[in-house]
């Protein structure tokens, strides 16, 4: 496994691999989010540390007029649990699946930059995309200590509703026997 560490680590020569196609070419790196160029990356409140080293495994492979890359990315994430808000992290494993073409078409094909394509925005794309919504610190997490964070009703103790809501307290929503 490489680690590369320049601004343009997922930038990837394929010269070589167009020669002929169904050449295929293994990229193997190891490689810091935050040196990729992709930070500002979460969604809700899972988020990929900038300084967190994943792991990128992508076999690109020559067409007549383009590369394909398949493969799978992986990077470690962080958040807050939904139910107790503590911290909790896992790993992202996404699966990746793009075509980079000589002419690209339309959104469902990425470019290709003379004899390199760009793997970045792939794969933030593909990590972001993954991570969770809402994570669990456990399946089994109860959420928080009743006694540490009691449960206040509203109205206990306080003074009679505002005046101006009386109306809503005449409402009755049972309709008795409907015939």
């Amino acid at each position: 496994m490489a680690t590369r560490k320049s601004d343009q680590q997922l930038k990837i020569g394929i010269a070589e691999l167009r020669r002929r196609p169904g050449n295929r070419q293994e990229v193997d790196l190891d490689l810091s989010f935050g040196e990729t160029g992709l930070q500002d990356s979460s969604v809700i409140t899972a988020t990929v540390p900038a300084d967190s080293v994943g792991h990128v495994h992508l076999v690109l492979e020559s067409m007549s007029d383009g590369v394909t890359a398949t493969g799978t990315v992986s990077f470690p994430w962080q958040g807050e649990c939904r139910r107790c808000l503590g911290p909790t992290s896992g790993e992202v494993v996404a699966d990746v699946l793009e075509v980079y073409k000589d002419v690209p078409t339309g959104d469902d094909t990425l470019p290709v930059d003379g004899d390199f394509v760009d793997l970045g925005p792939v794969v933030r794309d593909a990590v972001v995309l993954a991570l969770p919504l809402a994570p669990l610190c456990a399946e089994d997490c109860t959420g928080p200590e009743p006694e540490e964070y009691p449960v206040v009703v509203e109205g206990e103790g306080e003074a009679s509703p505002d005046p101006r809501w009386s109306a809503l307290s005449d409402l009755r929503f049972d309709t008795g026997d409907a015939e």
